[in-house]
């Protein structure tokens, strides 16, 4: 029975039944033989070989399952490292106690361009980093590398710079240290891969996301990480830094006659002039559209800084060659200084932008410093704004008329016009400062198209030979809409096309000159008249005149106010033009005639027309009824 339970613990039930069929049978001889003592000793062995059995079986099975379940992860464990060797980017390393390679698997010798002879026991890191491996200005990351081999510490995804035959790539590492059976360190042991498409990949993001891929310049978030920088440098040694906004003068006009690609060719030669100019001192970049910055890190003297503002719009200022044409644009800046103009990023922003602003609004071309006083206009401008934008659907608007005679007889021919604006519990706001602001702000076309309908609507009252003048900005002029603006002005009061004239200034064609000249010839073919107000005080061109068939060129008060005072040139131009209109076949108005002199005067020189106050005052539509009464009412 012991033999039996020695040698089938294996089989715990085989070897149980056993004990128990013998045990039982012993037992049983011995009680029938009346040896009772003898029986008792057979029972009580055959219980503890019983509970022997299965304890010994228990812990057989217990070690088989166990060496079952180490064979299964050695397999998945030499399943998942022959895919790892068989992978185009990853391999496996090692390292002895001195840092040489040892047993170098081939996809690591591959990944070295060299064969696992030749790699075997040279140092590791002369192998990453090349000849420069002992340098003690290493990159950091392999310094890092190399105080994790001298720490023994392990390592994970760690990217390191690598030279191979003076090409560079980046590897990602991951390492431990290996011991010996006895706890002896024996170097390193890890796994690599070549990560360098998407380290190139990061770095493009990056890249991206911190320069201008037009111009190759900083961009906006680059150049308020400078600024921050140079705020913090003045704080610290209480100094001064400074922001120059730069706005790059008719440029649209360049974009918009010869097309974005050589615009972009623009702004990529006017990034290099900008670039080229930069020194320690200064760091320049692209804000967007073409307006670009310089942040000065450390301003020693204002006036220099002017100078050197000058300096820049005279060097953006020179001519450009693009596809065989030359160009001619200019720049405005406009500056803040820090901490004295703005203690944060976004102040200064504010406030140089404010400067720029002031620039542009001079005509461009130069250079302005911000001033305590431009952040209040700017205020003012903004309280304007909100309350221009609330203005018509408050009825705040209302149209007076001009009249406009004719040069001989002084009959009256026409009326021009004229918006005006009377603010709720205000004082009225006179057209020069809200006309502009409409304009910059798109509000001009809600508001012009409510002053042709309204004004469309007065003339009606008026005999059927006195005409309309309604002026229209290039806003309204360019807006795809303008023809069925005057369509529907026309049809809802009426009023006959042909007693409407539409003035423009010359202005319209500067943005974009063809599309003006579509939206006006969709007027004349409606049977309006069209006429040039303020010639010769604007962008004059000859062509327009060609192009067009105006009916009318108003020549402005300032040439009528100089051939007044004798003034030759003044006299020359009204004359230049008078005799050009005569030519076409188109009228001439003179404007701001104030004194009987100026309209003999401009009677002799040959005008068709006059406007002014020697005529009649700005007046509101119930006033115009008594002045048919004063005048004669038959047609020119």
């Amino acid at each position: 029975m012991a033999t039996s339970a020695a040698l089938m613990a294996v089989v715990p039930l085989a070897a149980v039944l056993f004990l128990a069929i013998v045990g039982g049978a012993s037992v049983a001889a011995m009680l029938l033989d009346g040896a009772p003592v003898p029986a008792g000793a057979i029972a009580v062995l055959t219980v503890i070989l019983g509970i022997n059995v299965l304890l010994r079986g228990e812990n057989f099975l217990r070690v088989r399952d166990a060496e079952a379940d180490r064979a299964e992860k050695d397999e998945v464990v030499s399943m998942l490292l022959g895919e790892f060797e068989e992978s185009e980017a990853d391999w496996l390393w090692q390292i002895d106690t001195a840092r040489r390679v040892c047993d170098p698997s081939m996809r690591f010798a591959g990944a070295l361009r060299a064969s696992p002879v030749d790699i075997e026991g040279e140092p590791f890191l002369r192998l990453i980093l090349g000849d420069d491996w002992q340098n003690q200005e290493a990159l950091p990351v392999h310094r890092q590398l190399a105080e994790k081999f001298t720490r023994r510490e392990s390592f994970s995804s760690l990217a390191v710079r690598v030279v191979l035959d003076g090409n560079v790539k980046w590897w990602e590492l991951s390492g431990m240290p290996a011991y010996d059976e006895q706890g002896n360190f024996a170097g390193f042991r890890g796994v690599g891969s070549d990560v360098t498409e998407q380290h190139e990949s990061n770095e493009k993001i990056a890249y991206l996301a911190r320069y201008d891929t037009l111009s190759g310049l900083p961009n906006r978030m680059m150049l308020t990480e400078a600024l921050a920088e140079a705020l913090r440098f003045a704080e610290k040694w209480r100094t001064q830094c400074a922001l120059m906004m730069i706005d790059l003068d008719r440029f649209k006009a360049v974009n918009d006659s010869l097309g974005h690609l050589v615009g972009d060719t623009l702004l990529a030669q006017v990034a290099k002039r900008l670039n080229d100019a930069m020194d320690d001192n200064t760091f320049c970049g692209r804000l967007g559209g073409d307006e670009f910055a310089v942040v000065v890190r450390d301003v020693s003297n204002p006036r220099l800084l002017a100078e050197r503002g000058e300096w820049l719009i005279e060097l953006l200022s020179e001519p450009y060659s693009v596809d065989e044409h030359t160009l001619h644009i200019g720049a405005s800046i406009g500056s803040a200084t820090g901490p004295a103009d703005g203690t944060t990023v976004e102040m200064l922003l504010r406030n140089a932008d404010l400067a720029l602003y002031r620039a542009k609004d001079e005509r461009g071309g130069v250079y302005r410093c911000y001033e305590p006083t431009l952040f209040a206009v700017a205020e003012e401008r903004r309280q304007l704004e909100t309350a221009l934008r609330a203005a018509l659907q408050r009825g705040e608007f209302h149209l007076q008329y001009q009249p406009i005679v004719d040069a001989r007889s002084e009959t009256l021919m026409s009326f021009e016009a004229l918006i005006r604006w009377h603010p709720e519990g205000g004082s009225p706001i006179p057209p020069d400062r809200f006309i502009r602001l409409a304009e910059e702000t798109r509000l001009i076309v809600p508001i012009g198209r409510w002053v042709m309908e309204r004004a469309c609507r007065d003339a009606t009252r008026w005999p059927t030979h006195v005409r309309l003048s309604v002026n229209v900005s290039a806003e309204q002029l360019l807006d795809p809409d303008f023809s069925g603006d005057v369509v529907r002005a026309l049809s809802a009061s009426g009023l006959d096309p042909s007693r409407l004239e539409i003035e423009v200034t010359e202005s319209v064609f500067l943005n974009d000159a063809d599309r003006a000249r579509r939206a006006m010839e969709e007027v004349i073919a409606l049977g309006c008249k069209v006429a040039l107000d303020d010639f010769g005080t604007g962008y004059s061109s000859l062509g327009y005149l060609r192009k067009l068939h105006f009916s009318n060129i108003k020549i402005d008060r300032s040439f009528v106010n100089g051939a007044a005072q004798g003034n030759i040139e003044s006299l020359a131009i009204i004359r230049a033009v008078v005799a050009m209109a005569e030519f076409l076949e188109m009228a001439t108005t003179a404007e701001g005639v104030e004194q009987a002199e100026e309209a003999d005067l401009i009677r002799d020189l040959g005008c068709t027309k006059m406007q002014g106050y020697l005529f009649g005052r700005p007046m509101n539509v119930s006033d115009t009824d008594s002045l048919f009464r004063m005048r004669d009412r038959e047609p020119a």
